[in-house]
């Protein structure tokens, strides 16, 4: 079962060199890399933000007709507490048509903003503060304020994302394996945090010390919020009161024992999704129940790396649900599957390099025409066009070099 501890409970404690320091550290940061430091936020002008709609799922407006016009934001996660690490969030800009990037500031005052999440108005911008104190931060994008801090009540906050709502703030905490919910006002400043739950059944998997909370999301029909637990080899449903900001167990779904699940993408149909197991190095169509919230785990399916060395690090589905990618830590590559089934299938198609070391994170670009992978290891971000038609990826040019790239974040 999964505890509620409220607000008051300190989860700190639960820190241990098996837990946080595995999750940052994973094959060792490479040595001798060093990144071209963005300028300091005060030696260029805040970036334009357009508003986005979201892409289609279906037929429609072809991709170029969809494409904005002039430079788009980038928004960059790093450590800040790492040797080569960033100042704070890095900001750029990127050409929607060619994919090329362009250095444009730095947001300091963030400790460890390691992964960012966007307000559903495109006016806030949220950082996980990825620290034994763990906490997140909201920044206004208009004049680049840090609107201030909250405490995540538990240790190492790794994942966050904003309520379809735009009300409220809903955090992971990998080092105490705990679940948290902020307010979001009318500012979009954040308050004090409302609920936090601990993953304390079942217990931790086959080389595991304890839960480890990697993803929190919510469903598409926006009835449930879903939690992804690596320590855990589960993933957890509840539902969000969205008066009170509190959080209801509904249901458990189980992985194989020591899969490690890290990440998990919803089909844009909402009927099924898709698990990225970081420990065994595989993934996994899970089908959802929108009624109940319940989630069953199929089968383990290939990453196509081979038999090295490799943690899956997250999934992506293209807005027609027709393709799916994966990035691959180790192999360092994006695995491309055909969706068929309505979503129910993922079919292996290829591998291809990702031109860089460690792929942490990985997105698209609003229109889906444009993928981005943040390189830990090799301190870079590299750009690929999406084909819409095959899904076939194709480098955009030179990686930009971004200091211990872990998020970027294209607006």
């Amino acid at each position: 079962m999964a505890v509620t501890t409220g607000t008051g409970d300190d989860l700190r404690g639960d820190m241990d060199s098996g837990g946080w320091s595995r999750r940052r550290f994973v094959g060792a940061l490479a040595g001798g890399t060093a990144a071209a430091a963005l300028p300091s936020c005060d030696d260029a002008p805040a970036p334009a933000t357009p508003p986005v709609t979201a892409p289609e799922a279906s037929a429609g407006p072809s991709r170029e007709a969809r494409r904005p016009s002039g430079p788009r934001p980038l928004h960059l996660g790093t450590y800040t507490s790492v040797e080569g690490g960033g100042e704070g969030i890095g900001l750029a800009t990127y050409d929607s048509a060619t994919g090329r990037i362009t250095g444009g500031g730095t947001i300091t005052g963030v400790g460890d903003p390691s992964f960012l999440a966007i307000h559903p108005d495109r006016g806030t911008l949220y950082a996980v503060d990825e620290r034994d104190d763990g906490a997140v931060t909201a920044v206004r994008l208009s004049d680049r304020t840090v609107l201030g801090s909250r405490s995540t009540g538990g240790a190492a906050p790794c994942h966050l994302s904003v309520h379809p709502g735009g009300r409220w703030l809903l955090s992971a905490n990998y080092g105490s394996g705990s679940v948290a919910v902020h307010p979001i006002d009318a500012s979009g400043a954040l308050g004090e945090r409302t609920d936090l739950v601990r993953h304390t059944s079942p217990p931790p998997g086959p080389g595991q010390e304890g839960p480890h909370a990697h993803h929190f999301v919510t469903s598409p029909d926006g009835g449930h919020v879903l939690a992804v637990d690596l320590g855990t080899d589960t993933v957890y449903t509840y539902r969000l009161d969205e008066k009170a900001g509190t959080l209801t167990e509904v249901a458990q779904a189980h992985t194989r024992p020591g899969a490690g699940p890290r990440h998990l993408t919803f089909h844009p149909g909402g009927r099924y999704a898709y698990l990225a197991n970081e420990v065994d190095n595989t993934v996994a169509v899970c089908s959802y129940d929108k009624a109940s919230g319940r989630v069953t785990v199929g089968e383990a399916q290939s990453t196509g790396t081979g038999p090295g060395t490799n943690y899956p690090a997250q999934l992506l589905v293209t807005a027609d649900g027709r393709h799916a990618y994966l990035a691959n830590r180790g192999h360092n590559s994006l695995t491309r599957y055909a969706v068929e089934a309505d979503g129910a299938r993922l079919r292996l198609l290829d591998t291809v390099p990702v031109g860089g070391d460690f792929p942490r994170q990985i997105a698209f670009s609003p229109e889906g025409s444009l993928l981005f992978a943040a390189n830990q290891k090799s301190s870079t971000v590299t750009v690929f066009h999406v084909d819409e038609a095959s899904g076939e990826l194709r480098r955009a040019g030179e990686s930009f070099p971004s200091p211990v790239a872990v998020c970027a974040l294209p607006l």
